[in-house]
């Protein structure tokens, strides 16, 4: 039986006062669904847009892409997501990592893989309504949730590292791996991911799989690649952050990697200017992400179609890009590019 087509969602910023047309327009240009950030020094309260947006769309599914084990209390989590669940009619989905910008910019760290792991099971309980045992020994349970007879939210773990790949296809529902879109390593990621999960005694056809994509359409290759610098560094210092978060990546692209990871500016997160984008050329972009024409852009999805993949999440422009071009790409993308991701 042929696998369905991935479902396509694009991740943007929650913008008071505009975040409902956005996802309305979202859902209008073809898209399955959205997802928004969860960095609260940089954003608007995610949980808050997505409740609005679940009453400006019909079909759309809303996601946090992604919030984080650091800032919130996995009782605040799970009754958050839970709302949005609510608000939705079950189109939510819990999108977590192990924290980037949202922790650094209140001077704290992202947690071991135990406690991420530690963490996840207990928001999956409260989001299941039973009694969960706190870091602190406490005995706990989210009244509302059990009394809600809500149907279940997805948890998703945005991966990278083996390490983090691991903790995902252990528990929870599916993994999104921000790994760049080179096919080469993305299959290591399926790979990795499906053994772990085999060797955790689960079913490994249980696993949903996505991935975080770069993405920028526009007629000049050229211009496409300095469009997708600023994102692309943000995916790309995910793999410098440590030894075993570059596993799977070409030696030529590791060496780039770990530079970023190095350097990286979260004063000048998400841009194309910052200081550790020089490191990024133009031969990195080309094999980390997907950024040129209509034509060429098709071409490279079709090669990762093949891979299986339940869930493809489009990473757009960096922040420094102006938005007459953001908007061009998203209609871009939206005209010439998803109909055949549609349909293929």
């Amino acid at each position: 039986m042929k696998k369905p087509n991935p479902e396509i969602w694009m991740i943007t910023f929650p913008i008071p006062g505009a975040f409902a047309q956005m996802a309305r327009m979202v859902e209008e240009n073809g898209f399955d669904g959205v997802g928004i950030v969860d960095t609260q020094n940089l954003a608007a309260d995610p949980y808050s847009e997505l409740c609005l947006a679940a009453h400006a769309t019909k079909h759309l599914k809303l996601r946090t892409s992604v919030t984080n084990p650091v800032t919130r209390h996995p009782a605040v989590t799970a009754s958050a997501i839970a709302t949005v669940q609510a608000e939705s009619g079950g189109r939510a989905v819990l999108g977590i990592g192990r924290g980037d910008s949202a922790v650094a910019k209140i001077g704290e760290r992202a947690p071991s893989s135990k406690d991420f792991a530690r963490y996840i099971s207990q928001v999956r309980g409260f989001l299941r309504g039973e009694e969960v045992t706190l870091d602190n020994g406490y005995r706990s349970r989210n009244e509302w949730i059990a009394r809600a007879n809500l149907p279940k939210v997805p948890v998703d773990v945005a991966a990278t590292g083996p390490r983090v790949i691991e903790v995902g296809a252990t528990f929870a529902d599916s993994v999104t791996f921000a790994v760049g879109a080179d096919a080469e390593r993305l299959t290591w990621a399926v790979g990795h991911a499906r053994n772990a999960r085999e060797k955790a005694g689960l079913d490994p056809s249980t696993l949903k799989l996505g991935a975080f994509l770069n993405v920028v359409v526009h007629p000049d290759i050229a211009r496409a690649r300095t469009m997708a610098r600023g994102t692309v560094g943000v995916i790309a210092h995910f793999s410098g952050m440590s030894r075993g978060a570059a596993e799977g990546m070409r030696p030529e692209d590791r060496a780039v990697a770990q530079k970023v990871g190095e350097t990286y500016d979260m004063s000048r997160h998400t841009r194309g200017d910052a200081g550790h984008a020089q490191f990024i050329d133009d031969a990195f972009v080309d094999r980390f992400a997907i950024a040129g024409p209509p034509a060429y852009c098709v071409k490279r999805f079709a090669e990762l179609l093949k891979l299986g993949l339940d869930h493809l999440i489009i990473v757009g422009p960096g922040g420094d890009v102006a938005a007459p071009d953001q908007m061009q790409h998203v209609a871009l993308f939206a005209k010439e590019v998803l109909p055949v991701l549609k349909s293929a």
